[in-house]
């Protein structure tokens, strides 16, 4: 697994975390399909905002997700979204 800077799942906003899937190249379906347990609807919710998944499941998704994103990439959109 890539090493990342620390990143507060916790500040991660709604807009930042569609970002992050899209960035990392992943449709909702394919996020899905990569982690156990997850179905399209948590992805839906936590995207727009109406819910939040566990920390240690967003810290899966951001795990997921910043395999294929630079630290850079990953810091900019956190920060700017």
């Amino acid at each position: 697994m890539k090493e990342r800077r620390l990143v507060d799942v916790s500040a991660i906003s709604p807009e930042a975390w569609r970002l992050l899937r899209v960035a990392a190249g992943y449709d909702q379906r394919d996020v899905e399909r990569a982690v156990d347990g997850l179905v399209q609807a948590h992805i839906s919710m936590l995207e727009s905002g109406t819910r939040a998944l566990s920390a240690d499941r967003r810290e899966q998704l951001l795990d997921l997700y910043t395999e294929e994103l630079t630290d850079e990439q990953v810091e900019a959109l956190v920060e700017h979204f």
